[in-house]
């Protein structure tokens, strides 16, 4: 496998498993693109790789928006398409992706000025939506999401040149210990960690229900959590968690009767626009990577109400 000299990030070759410091920012343009989070909040964000903003949203919006993802997991029309993930041994759909070219309200939600004002801020620039998904995982049955870095799988399978890219959770149900809460390593966007294994062509096929390329290996996996913690985040529902794309983070299976949902947009920096996937790879598709689309999005004028 030919590998390139010029390539921060280099993962998923023939060599064994390493830890790459970072070498781009984490917060651009000194964090003052935009002003939607205050100096301390952007230091924390820089700090821990993440920030949990509660209380975002109103019971009747995370209510509206909760209807909507509920009506869309299970209209016909929906499930059948390739946007619609099933989870692994069952028909029970675990994730739709693009979920916001899919649905008006989750649209509305992208463009919201609590959230994209954020990802200017943090980004340092205008940005579009690289991916967006509603995550279901639903009481008793939902599955695990392993450990991974966003960015490592971007970068490889659809061409992210930099960590220049953030996702924005939307709660729109209460997260606890026992329903499967996504985890975080505070600190750990400042490592890449390079994989081991080289990937199959449409790999995304099997990857979006069970991940088995790009998965980062026990001892990095360690070194990290020793470095900076585990930390689970729980929050009422209307909460919004915004982590950087390279972001060590997974969740665990749910077990409890207490379903959980989020709605996902990954916002990526309009200078960070998608080359062609790494190795020769075949490009994923767009509801999963956007390359047709670089528009920067149009920030709605006021925020979305419940009856939008």
């Amino acid at each position: 496998m030919s590998i390139s000299m010029s390539d921060l990030y280099e993962s998923r070759t023939d060599r064994g498993s390493a830890i790459i410091a970072r070498q781009d920012p984490v917060v651009y343009e000194g964090g003052t693109y935009a002003d939607a989070l205050s100096t301390e909040q952007v230091c924390d964000y820089n700090r821990d790789g993440f920030i949990l903003l509660e209380n975002v949203f109103s019971e009747e919006e995370v209510e509206s928006l909760l209807d909507e993802v509920k009506r869309l997991s299970v209209d016909g029309d929906i499930t059948k398409r390739e946007e619609a993930i099933k989870e692994p041994g069952s028909d029970a759909v675990r994730s739709i992706f693009r979920v916001h070219a899919l649905s008006q309200k989750v649209n509305q939600l992208s463009r919201d000025p609590r959230l994209i004002h954020v990802a200017r801020q943090i980004l340092g620039s205008e940005v579009y939506i690289h991916q967006s998904r509603a995550n279901m995982k639903p009481g008793f049955k939902g599955k695990e999401f392993y450990w991974h870095s966003d960015f490592e799988t971007w970068h490889v399978e659809d061409g992210m040149p930099s960590m220049r890219a953030l996702s924005c959770s939307v709660l729109l149900t209460d997260n606890n210990e026992c329903n499967g809460p996504l985890m975080l390593m505070p600190g750990s966007h400042l490592q890449f960690i390079s994989c081991q294994g080289q990937t199959p062509d449409e790999h995304y096929k099997q990857s979006l229900r069970k991940q088995e390329y790009g998965v980062p290996d026990p001892l990095s996996l360690q070194l990290l959590a020793e470095q900076g913690g585990i930390r689970s985040v729980t929050a009422k529902a209307g909460s919004v968690v915004f982590f950087d794309c390279n972001t060590m983070h997974g969740s665990a299976s749910n077990i409890s009767p207490w379903p959980r949902a989020n709605v996902f947009m990954v916002y990526n920096s309009v200078h960070n626009t998608l080359n062609p996937p790494k190795y020769g790879l075949t490009p994923r598709p767009d509801y999963i990577a956007n390359r047709s689309d670089f528009t920067a999005l149009e920030p709605l004028e006021t925020p979305m109400t419940a009856e939008a």
